[in-house]
């Protein structure tokens, strides 16, 4: 995946594609190996709090008025002035398109004023390259994608070269985590207090659905088991803390048997079609990869197909600069930069070729 060089790559990556704020400085060096020289996010969990979830205009705001200074910082902590920048990347899509106004025009002043290659990454490439900066890894290998806006399965080759397997034909996962507990009234974000409550919960006292288990393909679903949840609770007269618990150990039963499912098709396609590889490897990334309960269901399924499950550290699992910079660095190396004009992208899929899933919409 890397390339051998005469000297280091060092690349300034700006990420506002949802509600996290970030910047960060990557080198990439001569041996094709990365080093993250500072790293930078801003969370704004609290601004949206109140609403249950992200409100895209107060998103856009948070970006125009902390990225400047976050991007100060990164270079502070980096130990660098703006003129030993190679390059600057920044998330032009798929994303939130105010906040991704933010972080391009941003990204475009800079490498202007400086002189510098622009770089647009795609966030999606960026979580699909980061094992490359944190593990070393090199393409190919599986990629199970689980955050609040994606959920794919998709076949890493190489930097802008991507199969996607399967993706969700309504919701995604982080999407239907946060919306459990909201219907439970447990706060936003819901992943981590699902997960909490989950861990004192009963699994086995309501039957919930596993949606696509059992079925050809390696597309998901999250749409009717969300609705059994609300039906499920609708049934009970007081929900109390014990009701909540079991309603959430059910839930995320279901999600683990659902994606355990789907990953053994993917495992089952990828080994088809990469037959010589001796360490298959499946990456799960994106903020839902927190889940510690997940993980280890993926971890199990993965060994039983043969392959071996690697996890980014939980900081880099959701939305961060580093990952920007890093596929930046990557894509600058091969001599892929971007035009000024690029257009940020609400929608922009990691293979185009890939068939239409019903109702994927901004998640295909």
């Amino acid at each position: 995946m890397t390339l051998a060089r005469e000297k280091p790559l060092t690349v300034l990556g700006i990420e506002t594609s949802c509600d996290e704020t970030a910047a960060a400085v990557v080198r990439l060096n001569e041996e094709g190996r990365g080093e993250i020289l500072s790293d930078v996010v801003l969370s704004q969990i609290a601004e949206h709090a109140a609403f249950g979830g992200v409100v895209p205009e107060i998103a856009a705001r948070a970006h125009l008025r902390y990225l400047p200074g976050l991007m100060k910082q990164a270079m502070t902590d980096a130990r660098l002035e703006w003129g030993e920048l190679d390059g600057v990347a920044v998330t032009a899509g798929p994303g939130l398109m105010g906040g991704l106004l933010v972080g391009m025009m941003a990204a475009k002043a800079l490498a202007l004023a400086k002189k510098l290659p622009f770089i647009a990454v795609n966030h999606l490439e960026g979580h699909g390259l980061s094992p490359g900066l944190m593990e070393g890894l090199s393409p190919p290998y599986l990629l199970l994608l689980i955050s609040g806006g994606h959920t794919q399965l998709v076949s890493v080759q190489g930097v802008g070269d991507f199969v996607r397997y399967g993706t969700t034909i309504d919701d995604a996962l982080g999407e239907a985590f946060d919306k459990v507990a909201k219907m439970l009234d447990l706060g936003y974000p819901g992943g981590p207090v699902v997960e909490k409550l989950a861990a004192v919960g009963d699994a086995s006292r309501f039957d919930l659905p596993r949606p696509m288990k059992g079925r050809e393909g390696c597309h998901f679903s999250f749409s009717g088991l969300k609705t059994a949840v609300r039906t499920a609770a609708l049934k009970l007269e007081h929900i109390d803390d014990g009701d909540k618990a079991d309603i959430c150990a059910a839930f995320q039963q279901a999600v683990a048997e659902t994606l355990a499912d789907r990953l053994a098709h993917a495992c089952a396609r990828f080994a088809a079609e990469h037959p010589g590889i001796a360490d298959p490897v499946v990456v799960v990334a994106g903020g839902v990869a927190a889940n510690r309960a997940l993980r280890a269901a993926l971890e199990d399924a993965a060994g039983r197909q043969g392959f071996r499950l690697v996890a980014p550290p939980a900081h880099m699992c959701t939305d961060n600069a580093a990952m920007i910079a890093w596929a930046g660095a990557l894509r600058l190396a091969r001599g892929l930069t971007d035009p000024l004009s690029t257009p940020a992208r609400a929608r922009w899929p990691l293979d185009p070729k890939a068939e239409p899933a019903a109702y994927a919409g901004v998640k295909a």
